[in-house]
């Protein structure tokens, strides 16, 4: 059934390169609501982001289990699991991390903290750059290394 309806599915080695976008998308527009908000000073936008931080950190911590649970069935080489992976992880710890701190502090100070606004959007860019780094070696592996199915004979090694 599920062939049918997502015939791609089928050449996953787990689930989750279906939900890594979710997170990317969230906090990527949690962030852009949140400079908004601050721009036109409209608390409609505040909340606006804050639900979908809350989308986000929910999006996060799922991204983040399947990947963990994940990791040791992923077919790569083990240069690959050196350089790609393990940084991969490390740095969508961080993010998960750093999205529990902003989503914690938007929490105390709903929707929008009033101090150290300034510090809050600052920490959400630094969650994109962070989540960009990652979101890279994720898809190196992905388009790189064949790390999430089964087009290409494996393991890869790993080329700068």
């Amino acid at each position: 059934m599920i062939e049918t309806l997502l015939p791609g599915v089928q050449h996953l080695q787990n689930i989750h390169p279906l939900l890594v976008h979710f997170p990317i998308a969230f906090l990527v527009g949690a962030t852009l609501f949140y400079f908004l908000a601050w721009i036109f000073r409209s608390n409609s936008l505040a909340t606006s982001a804050f639900l979908i931080l809350i989308l986000g950190i929910i999006s996060a911590a799922a991204a983040v289990g399947t990947g963990l649970y994940a990791e040791e069935g992923v077919m790569v080489s083990p240069s690959v699991r050196e350089h790609l992976l393990e940084t991969h992880e490390q740095f969508m710890l961080v993010t998960l991390g750093l999205t529990v701190f902003l989503t914690g502090w938007a929490l105390m100070a709903r929707p929008f903290p009033k101090k150290g606004r300034w510090l809050f959007l600052i920490l959400f860019l630094v969650l994109l750059g962070i989540m960009t780094v990652g979101a890279d070696n994720g898809a190196r592996m992905v388009y790189d290394y064949n790390a999430g199915g089964n087009a290409c004979s494996q393991p890869i090694e790993f080329t700068k």
